[in-house]
C-alpha cells in the first residue's frame, strides 16, 4: 500500500462519459483507489471556460458524469469525488499562480494550441480557456497530489504544472508543493467511431456507458472499417480499422481476436459479422454497468449528497494547502 501517495484525477461535466473515458481513465482509477488516497475532480469550472453561455448544461452533467462514476465501480469510501466549483481555493491559487507564468509561456502549450484550434476560437479565445493550464495547475496542487493518470496529449499540462510548483518554491523559498508524475493508461487514446479522430462527445463519434441496447447496437453498426474491403472474399486491412481497435482494448480474449484479424487479412470474413461480434463482446462489458447507472439513477439526491460529503472533505486539505500558500507568500495577517 502507498497511502501516501495522491492521486487527483477528473473530467469535464459537458456530458455523460464514453468508452474513451473507460479504457483511458476509469478502469485506472478502479485500481488506483485501493493502492492510494485518490481524489476524482468533476471540473465544472473547466466546462465553463469554453460553455459559458450554457452553464445549465454543465450542472445537469454534473450528476450525469458522477453516476458514470459510480456505475463502473469508483467507491466513494475509497476515493473522494469533488465538485471543481466548491473549492473556492482553487480559484484563489489560481490567480496567485497567474503571477508566475507569462503569456507567451501559456501559447506555447501544445495542448492548449490544439485545442483552440480545434474549438475554431481564432482571434476570440476566451481569457478562461486561456490561462485553463494554470487553473489545472491549481486544481493538481491544491491537494498535493504527486500522481495524475492523463493521456499522451495531456502531458504538456503536467509539464506546465511542474514548472509552476518549482517558481513557486524557489520564489517564495519554499518547499509547500512536490512535483507531479504523470501515470500514463495503457489504452490512452481511443479512436472514435468515425476511424478518424479521438473519440469525444463533440465530434459526435462517442459510445457512452449509457447507452441503452439498441443505441450501442447502432453506433458499432456504423463504425469505420477499411473502405477497400468492399466483398466478403476480400482481403482487409487491420491496421486503422476501428472494429479491431476496439476488440484490441475490450476483448479478453486475445486469440479470438488474433484469429479474427488473420481470417480478415486473408479475406472470407464480412465487416458485418466483425461488428456483430464487436457489439456482443460491448454490450456484455456495459450491461452491468448500464444496469447499475439506472439503479443509481432512482435516488440523484443521494448521488449529490455523495459529491458534497467528498466536497467538504476536499475542502478540508484545500484550506490547510492555502494556509501553508499564505504562509510562503506573507498573506498570513491572522
Amino acid at each position: 500500500m502507498k497511502k501516501q501517495d495522491v492521486v487527483l484525477t477528473g473530467d469535464r461535466p459537458t456530458g455523460p462519459l464514453h468508452l474513451g473515458h473507460y479504457v483511458g481513465s476509469l478502469l485506472n482509477r478502479i485500481k488506483l483507489q485501493d493502492v492510494y488516497k485518490q481524489y476524482v475532480m468533476i471540473a465544472d469550472v473547466q466546462a465553463l471556460t469554453d460553455n459559458a453561455a450554457n452553464p445549465q448544461k454543465v450542472r445537469d452533467n454534473v450528476l450525469e458524469v458522477a453516476l458514470d462514476y459510480l456505475a463502473v465501480g469508483i467507491d466513494p469510501q475509497k476515493t473522494t469525488v469533488f465538485i471543481q466549483s466548491m473549492i473556492p481555493e482553487i480559484a484563489e491559487l489560481t490567480v496567485f499562480y497567474l503571477n508566475l507564468v507569462t503569456v507567451n509561456r501559456l501559447k506555447r502549450n501544445p495542448t492548449v494550441k490544439t485545442e483552440i484550434q480545434q474549438k475554431g476560437f481564432g482571434e476570440s479565445i476566451p481569457a478562461g480557456f486561456f490561462v485553463y493550464p494554470v487553473s489545472q495547475a491549481a486544481d493538481i496542487t491544491i491537494v498535493k497530489a504527486n500522481l495524475v493518470p492523463v493521456g499522451n496529449d495531456q502531458l504538456p499540462m503536467i509539464e506546465q504544472t511542474n514548472e509552476i510548483v518549482r517558481t513557486f518554491n524557489r520564489t517564495y523559498s519554499t518547499d509547500v508543493f512536490c512535483e507531479a508524475k504523470a501515470l500514463i493508461p495503457k489504452v490512452s487514446r481511443l479512436v472514435g467511431l468515425d476511424g478518424q479522430a479521438k473519440m469525444s462527445k463533440s465530434l459526435n463519434n462517442a459510445i457512452f456507458l449509457g447507452d441503452d441496447v439498441d443505441t450501442l447496437k447502432k453506433r458499432v453498426m456504423s463504425m469505420y472499417t477499411d473502405p477497400g474491403h468492399i466483398r466478403v472474399e476480400d482481403p482487409g486491412k487491420v491496421e486503422g480499422n476501428a472494429v479491431f481497435t476496439y476488440l484490441d482494448a475490450f476483448d479478453p480474449d486475445v486469440v479470438k481476436v488474433q484469429e479474427l484479424k488473420d481470417h480478415y487479412q486473408a479475406g472470407g470474413l464480412g465487416d458485418v459479422k466483425i461488428k456483430k461480434y464487436l457489439f456482443e463482446v460491448l454490450n456484455a462489458m456495459l450491461e452491468p454497468i448500464r444496469k447499475r447507472r439506472l439503479e443509481l439513477g432512482q435516488d440523484k439526491a443521494e448521488v449529490m449528497r455523495m459529491l458534497l460529503a467528498g466536497t467538504e472533505k476536499t475542502r478540508e486539505v484545500a484550506q490547510q494547502t492555502m494556509r501553508h500558500v499564505k504562509q510562503a507568500l506573507k498573506l498570513d495577517y491572522q
